[in-house]
């Protein structure tokens, strides 16, 4: 999706997609900034083909991007079923999700 801070730009922010409600989908915003590393709500997803240079990315999970299905710019990979899980499990534990 594209970032905020200015859409014109055309460079799009990584979101993991956990879950949709009709045409909404909710998407958590992935950082490749090392900065990131054991800073409260961010947990370390590794790397992969969402980042073409594979650098280590870094998962915020307090807050949740909204966007309708129809701004999404393209696909850029998709999570393994096990780190999936391992989100989904944070996100139950810690923000109550179902």
């Amino acid at each position: 999706m594209p970032y905020e801070e200015d859409h014109r730009h055309g460079k799009d922010r990584p979101v993991l997609v956990v879950g949709r409600d009709r045409r909404t989908l909710y998407g958590l915003m992935l950082s490749s900034n090392s900065e990131r590393d054991g800073q409260r709500n961010w947990i370390p997803l590794g790397a992969g083909a969402w980042d073409g240079e594979h650098r280590p990315s870094w998962l915020r999970l307090d807050r949740v991007l909204e966007v309708d299905e129809d701004g999404i710019r393209r696909e850029g990979a998709i999570l393994d079923g096990r780190r999936f899980a391992q989100v989904a499990a944070v996100l139950k534990k810690s923000y109550g999700w179902h």
